[in-house]
Parts: structure tokens; sequence; C-alpha cells
């Protein structure tokens, strides 16, 4: 069998990965080079704080690779597990909490509702008086996406892989009828080099994941969109031990970083616009810096007129919206493992995991996977998850 995954990022790498070490010969085209489409640009959280079961239970199959992962892999990905810490201003923002909350400990999540004062001890920069509750868990962290995309790169290599950089897909074709459903089955794509006979492919394309589903003549609600992150010297020092902490009603956020810094970002735009995943600006808008810094000042003593602005930059969200995922196979041999909205790095081992039960085994048992398919849209079964690091 032989599988052509279109996008060399931490999903795709992680489908190769899975894929050949199940024994399946797999081609990674790759537009440019490894991970320079939203992989590069991650912020690395890992978090099981979510609201819909299925993307808390995708959360939960991730965090059991990432807690091995040194191991399995033998490579070092920075995993360091200080917690999200989620703060609520106003009563219905601690209820969507309260209700989490419950639907995360329902699965082992050690998350907890906790008091302004609680959330102060676990972040003493906030302030405390501002808010009305807050959720935390300890098992929630961050890691490098670099380092694991090398990482899941080099498993899949020497698995077999065969990785294909500067290979743009330019079509996809199918050949032949599905007798079951009597539509034309995908056969594989056209590259700027040549054919490639394929059983399956997988769009794992990320920011291009809707370009890539109309050559299969799949039409997925997955748009790009981009977000900024600013690196800052706070005017006090925050703790390394401190966690990744939301205000959830201004949608900003900060989280301590090597070397006395933070990396401060946040949603302080009315609207975020669509833009071209080809030619949208990869340089951080310092007049947007200095809102969302303003922002941040105004709910923690860390951030303050003598912080500074070092640096920063933008990446790309591949957004759908409901800001779930869709992880199915869209028509036969077209695997969809896309539109994860932020949340592509954290959930990227369980979505490799997936796509191989998909094209080995035909079905997936890891995860329900009734909650990321595509015609949930139609049917308006959605359930929005809230669109945070």
């Amino acid at each position: 069998m032989t599988v052509v995954v279109v996008g060399g990022g931490i999903v795709g790498m992680a489908s190769a990965y899975e894929l050949a070490d199940r024994g399946v010969d797999v081609i990674v085209c790759e537009n440019g080079s490894i991970g320079n489409g939203s992989t590069e640009r991650a912020v690395g959280g890992i978090r099981a704080q979510f609201s819909t079961p299925a993307t808390v239970e995708m959360s939960l199959a991730s965090m059991a690779v990432w807690d091995a992962f040194e191991e399995r892999f033998g490579e070092t990905i920075d995993y360091r597990r200080t917690g999200y810490l989620f703060l609520a201003r106003s009563s219905e923002d601690a209820d969507a909490l309260e209700a989490a909350v419950a639907t995360q400990s329902d699965r082992g999540v050690p998350s907890e509702v906790i008091s302004p004062d609680m959330a102060h001890e676990y972040c003493p920069a906030i302030d405390p008086s501002q808010f009305v509750a807050g959720s935390y868990s300890p098992t929630d962290g961050v890691a490098d996406p670099h380092l694991a995309l090398q990482a899941y790169t080099s498993a899949a290599r020497e698995a077999g892989a065969e990785i294909r950089t500067q290979t743009p897909v330019t079509d996809i074709y199918r050949d032949g009828v599905a007798a079951a459903t009597g539509t034309r089955r995908v056969a594989g794509v056209e590259t700027s080099e040549s054919r490639l006979e394929a059983d399956y492919v997988v769009n794992a394309a990320g920011p291009w994941a809707g370009e890539v589903g109309a050559m299969a003549d799949v039409s997925l609600p997955i748009v790009p969109k981009r977000r900024q992150i600013a690196v800052v010297r706070p005017e006090t020092t925050i703790s390394e031990s401190s966690p990744l902490t939301i205000d959830l009603e201004s949608g900003t956020y900060f989280r301590p970083e090597r070397g006395d810094d933070a990396l401060v970002g946040g949603h302080v735009d009315d609207a975020d616009p669509v833009v071209d995943p080809d030619g949208y600006t990869r340089s951080m808008d310092f007049e947007w810096a200095g809102r969302v810094l303003e922002t941040v000042a105004g709910w923690t003593s860390a951030f303050g007129p003598e912080s500074a602005i070092k640096r920063g930059w933008a990446g790309l969200y591949a957004v759908t919206p409901d800001d779930n995922a869709i992880i199915e196979e869209s028509v036969p041999g077209f695997i969809t493992a896309g539109g994860f909205s932020g949340h592509g790095f954290q959930h990227a081992p369980a979505t490799g995991q997936l796509v191989a039960e998909l094209i080995v085994d035909g079905s997936a048992s890891l995860v329900d996977l009734s909650a990321f398919a595509s015609n949930r849209f139609e049917q308006g079964e959605q359930r929005r998850e809230r669109n945070v690091v």
C-alpha cells in the first residue's frame, strides 16, 4: 500500500511516521521546507482543558505520546508541565469553565474550578480582584514544536518514509469507481515533478488544506487566519513555573519564556481576516503588540510602561467555523486531517494514529471521529470550541 501525505508540518509528519511504522509505503510532499507552514510559528501549548468531549479525548491520547516522547523517540522536546490557568470575569464565563471542567473530569483530567485567590497563588502576577473564578490543570504545559517536528521527521525517515521538500502538489486525480459508493476513488497526485500513484492521499496541508481539498473536488470549510505573538521583557520577572495564563474576556494571554522573557498574545482585533497563506506578513505588527501588551498590563502586575517588546512573529491558524478539526475519509481514498484552529501541534500525535487507523484498519478506534466529520456543518451539529492558544 502506498500513501501520499500532502504537507510536511507536525500533523503530516506524525501521520507519515505512524503509517510507515505500520509498514505502509509513504511519500510526503511538502511545498516548501519541513514545517514552514504553521508548525514553525506555533506557541507549543499542550492542554486537556477543552470544552468538548471529543477534543478532550484527542488531548489525552496525544498527551500519552508527549509524556513518553523522549523515551520513545530518543529526543527531548523541552516539555514542561507548568499548567494552564483560565480566568473568568463574568458569571457566564465562570459557568462555562465549570461545565468544561465537568467534561474534563469525567474523562480523568485533573482540572478544577478555583477561586481568584487560588488563581493568584498559581500565578502571583495576576490581579485577582478583577476575576470571579478560574480553572487550572497541572498536567497542561508547553513543548518546543521545532524539536518535536524534527523528531517526527527523523522517525518517519527511519521507518521508511520518503520525504520530498520543494515538491508542491498541483492536482489530485481519481481512477475507477468505488463499488460501495459509486464515487470515483482518489488514486494519486500530480506534483511539480511527476505523477505519484497512491492508494490513499492524506490532506495534512494546514492553512492550504482547503486548496488541497478542492483539488479532490472536496469542499472543506477551512480558512487560514493570521495570529501574532510578542516576546516581551516584563517589568517584574515571571517565574518559569507559572502557568500559561488566559483572560477569557479580553482573549489575551501570557506565559514565561526562557531567560526572563514572556510570550504575550491574544485576540485584541475585532475581526480575524482570512489571509493568503502564500503572501501574508510573517513579521509582528508593533501596533498590535502595543495594544495586546497594554491589555495584559491591565490585569497583571508583571507588565507596564517599563516592559520592552523585544521581537515577535505572525503565523497561521487553519480555522473551521466551530474551531474544531476535520478528521475523516472525505471521499474514497482521500483522508482529511486539518482545520485544527490552533490545536494542530498538541493534537498531532493522536491525529497521526487516527490517520493510520483509517487507512490500515479501515476505521478509527482511538477516538470517536463522529465529532470531527465535515458533515456536521451541514447538519447543524457542530459544538464550538473556544479558540484560545
